[in-house]
C-alpha cells in the first residue's frame, strides 16, 4: 500500500468522524474537513490546491446538501443564470467533430488526478454515469442513458435548422451543466478545463451524428 492510499484512506477516517458528530444545526465541522484537507493535500500533477476552495455554487449546493434543505427558488435562478452566462461556445462556429473520436473520449476514464501530468489530455469517463451503446456492458446510473440521444430528440440531419436548439441545448450542457440545473452532478467539463473545445466537438458528434453508434 503506498502513501497516497494511506493518506486518502486516513482523511476520509477523519471527515467521517468529524461528519458523524455534526447536526443539521452544527456545521462547524465542514471548517475542521477543510482544515485537515488543506493541512494534508499537496499540489501534484493535475491535482491543485484550488480543489480545497470551492466556488460559490459548489459552495451554495454543498450547504445545502448537508443541511437537507433544498435551495431556495432565487438562489437557484442566480446559480443557473451567473452558469449559463459562462458559457462559451465554440470558437470557431463548429458543433460538430468526429463521433469515433468521441466515443473513445467518452470512455476515457483518465485524467485530473495527482498521477495526471499537467496538460496531459483527459477522458470523458462519460460511461461512469451513463450507458453509451446497447454494447456498453458496464456503465453507471447516476445519469440518464445516452443511447439513442440524438435520434430520440429528432435529430436526423445535425445541419437542420430544427436541429439547432437541441445542438446548442447539448453543448451548453457538456460545457456546463448548471445553466440549466443549479446543484447539478455532471461535470463542468468546458467551464472547468476539463477538455478542451476539440474534445467537446468530438462529444457532440458521438451524441447526435445519425450515424453515430448512440443513434443506431
Amino acid at each position: 500500500m503506498n502513501m497516497n492510499t494511506i493518506r486518502v484512506w486516513a482523511l476520509s477516517f477523519v471527515a467521517l468522524a468529524l461528519a458523524s458528530c455534526a447536526t443539521p444545526n452544527n456545521t462547524s465541522y465542514q471548517d475542521d474537513v477543510q482544515q485537515v484537507l488543506a493541512a494534508s493535500f499537496r499540489a501534484e500533477g493535475q491535482a491543485g490546491m484550488d480543489r480545497l476552495t470551492p466556488d460559490e455554487a459548489n459552495r451554495l449546493c454543498s450547504e445545502a446538501d448537508y443541511k437537507g434543505k433544498p435551495l431556495s427558488d432565487k438562489v437557484a435562478e442566480k446559480i443557473r443564470s451567473e452558469n449559463f452566462k459562462a458559457i462559451q461556445w465554440p470558437t470557431n462556429g463548429q458543433f460538430m467533430g468526429d463521433y469515433k473520436k468521441g466515443e473513445v473520449i467518452a470512455q476515457d476514464g483518465r485524467g485530473k488526478t495527482w498521477s495526471d501530468k499537467e496538460g496531459s489530455v483527459n477522458g470523458g469517463n462519460c460511461y461512469n454515469c451513463h450507458q453509451i451503446s446497447k454494447t456498453e456492458i458496464s456503465h453507471g446510473t447516476l445519469g440518464p442513458s445516452l443511447y439513442n440521444y440524438g435520434k430520440l430528440r429528432g435529430v436526423t440531419d445535425v445541419n437542420s435548422p430544427t436541429a439547432k436548439p437541441i445542438i446548442e441545448y447539448t453543448w451548453a450542457k457538456l460545457w456546463n451543466a448548471r445553466g440549466y440545473n443549479a446543484c447539478s452532478n455532471m461535470p463542468r467539463f468546458g467551464h472547468n478545463g476539463i477538455l478542451t473545445e476539440t474534445q467537446l466537438q468530438h462529444l457532440m458528434a458521438l451524441l447526435l451524428d445519425p450515424k453515430s453508434p448512440i443513434n443506431q
